[in-house]
């Protein structure tokens, strides 16, 4: 399970919101090898004036946090780390512009489908 949240200022995240979707999702399929149907997103659009960061960052800067279920392998993760770096910076998005956070959560912290996620079913493997 992963669910993931895109951080930017809401205009310039509007301008390559569906490009960046499909870009996060893809690699989460390639790295993590989750199914293509367990896409969980939010953008989060910010006012420029409430969005801080460095002068060394543009109105780009997006920051990606991916919460997931721990058991992912240290290689799995920094394959994702890189195949997202990769993917962005084809379509434009400077590497200065982009940071990521993986944040991992144990099964048991989780409620999906009514049931505690230690309890749950998954169709995919988590441990790659």
């Amino acid at each position: 399970m992963t669910q993931v949240k895109i951080y930017g200022i809401r205009e310039r995240l509007r301008s390559f919101r569906e490009t960046l979707s499909d870009i996060i999702h893809q690699c989460l399929v390639e790295a993590f090898e989750l199914p293509e149907d367990k896409k969980f997103q939010r953008f989060i659009g910010l006012e420029k004036e409430d969005f801080m960061y460095p002068a060394d960052r543009s109105e780009h800067y997006t920051i990606i946090e991916i919460v997931l279920f721990e058991g992912r392998s240290a290689e799995a993760k920094k394959n994702l780390i890189r195949l997202l770096y990769e993917r962005t910076g084809a379509f434009g998005l400077a590497e200065n512009d982009l940071e990521i956070v993986l944040i991992e959560s144990p099964r048991g912290n989780w409620g999906i489908r009514g049931v505690p996620g230690d309890e749950l079913g998954l169709s995919y493997r988590v441990d790659v």
